[in-house]
């Protein structure tokens, strides 16, 4: 028996060569994190703060998580309160 283990509390590592997940397989990871979307290939997702500094600081922080996991994803910020993450298939697929 395979044990599931929750994709959040997952860590990324390399997957040099291996084969994109099958669209079946990729949504059931994906339905378990609220608010991701895939766009094509590419995961995305918009967070919306109060203000600049939260929205920075949201910024800084995914910045560090990412740095810390190896896994560098597109961060926009327009309008100092929304930020947009995505995560392009050269990552994650």
């Amino acid at each position: 028996m395979t044990q599931t283990i929750p994709l959040a509390s997952r860590h990324c590592s390399p997957q040099e060569g291996g084969a994109p997940l099958p669209d079946a397989a990729a949504d059931a990871l994906l339905a378990q994190l609220d608010g991701w979307h895939r766009e094509g290939a590419t995961l995305t997702k918009t967070f919306r703060f109060a203000n600049y500094h939260e929205t920075m600081a949201f910024v800084n922080a995914t910045a560090w998580i990412s740095h810390r996991e190896d896994h560098h994803p597109d961060l926009l910020v327009r309008g100092g309160i929304t930020s947009f993450v995505e995560i392009g298939p050269q990552k994650v697929l």
